[in-house]
């Protein structure tokens, strides 16, 4: 028996609200073990005892909420069929309602949601699903969301952040996401050139070097504002290399929409060290040896020499027109 069984995905949309997407197959959705510790990040173990739980305490009937399903399964690098217990969309509620991670309190507010509309209207709605006919798309939305990314023309490292946004359990506040956000920028400055975007600022700066040692800028001088920003010391080589990196982390994004294969905090964080190191990059490890306040008083320093010993435009046209005027009356002299 190898029919379907159904789908069910917890995820946040784009402006932090929880959503449910669900195929049925004859009304409901069955899921293994294995699959439910997966929808809800949690342990196969976990899911066991709160089932155990379940049923012991006659929250749900077993006969009527698990059935057995032939299942064709990878042991040992070879395909192998096996009848596995499958657990039905009753079950998947009741454990919701049990687990303790972010995905199952993301599933309760939901639920809590539409159990409050249903108290206060005697109905509950899916508008969403009724647009979408029955649901399913999640994936096609994300896909669209990771080909707008690519297309923008953000920072090679915020395109890192907003796909790690699209994660199924993404929170700002998570743990996760706290130390990803703090290393994500240098990590990538790291695989690159070898130092932190602290250390590139702060050994590249130099008031004796052309424009401050800076490769890229807006106008005919440097402004302070783009001194500080570490991309802008580095050269043609070291900017491609930086887009390849990012490339290969929307390519794997976009490969999994379209496989649909939900990815999770700690998934996008494990990625982007997979791609760092996939070319024999150093990855980095701890802080860097410079700090950002470091390297921002070094720029102000180097900034306030060059300003110093630059004129700036309004200064060359001043001394222009000068000199212009100085041959003028100099020639008139010579006729008189």
């Amino acid at each position: 028996m190898a029919e379907e069984k159904g789908e069910i995905l917890i995820y946040s949309s784009d402006d932090g609200v929880t959503k449910i997407d669900v195929r049925l197959e004859d009304e409901t959705v069955w899921l293994t073990q294995q699959q439910l510790a997966d929808l809800y990040h949690t342990s196969k173990s976990n899911v066991s005892e709160h089932i155990t739980n379940i049923f012991k305490e006659g929250e749900l009937d077993e006969a009527a909420t698990v059935r057995k399903f032939r299942t064709v399964q990878i042991e040992g690098g070879r395909n192998v069929e096996r009848n596995l217990l499958h657990y039905n969309l009753d079950m998947i509620i009741s454990l919701g309602y049990r687990i303790t991670s972010i995905t199952a309190t993301k599933f309760r507010q939901w639920a809590t949601a539409r159990l409050k509309e249903y108290m206060q209207k005697g109905f509950t709605m899916d508008d969403e699903r009724l647009k979408n006919f029955g649901g399913g798309g999640y994936f096609k939305e994300l896909l669209e969301r990771i080909r707008d990314i690519r297309a923008s023309e953000k920072v090679f490292y915020r395109q890192v952040l907003e796909i790690y946004a699209t994660s199924v359990d993404y929170d700002p506040k998570a743990q996760t996401s706290i130390e990803f956000f703090k290393k994500v920028q240098n990590k990538i400055h790291f695989a690159v050139h070898g130092e932190t975007a602290a250390e590139v600022i702060y050994h590249r700066v130099d008031a004796e070097k052309e424009f401050m040692g800076l490769m890229s800028f807006k106008g005919d001088q440097p402004t302070l504002g783009e001194a500080k920003i570490a991309k802008n010391y580095l050269n043609e080589k070291e900017l491609r290399a930086m887009g390849q990196i990012v490339s290969g982390y929307l390519d794997f994004a976009e490969r999994q929409a379209e496989r649909e294969i939900p990815m999770t905090m700690d998934d996008w964080a494990r990625h982007l060290d997979n791609i760092l190191t996939m070319s024999g990059e150093k990855l980095l490890e701890g802080n860097g040896s410079v700090s950002h306040q470091k390297a921002i008083d070094k720029v102000e320093q180097e900034y306030k020499k060059y300003q110093a010993k630059t004129l700036s435009s309004v200064e060359k046209d001043y001394l222009e027109t000068i000199e212009s005027l100085g041959k003028i009356e100099r020639k008139g002299s010579k006729h008189s």
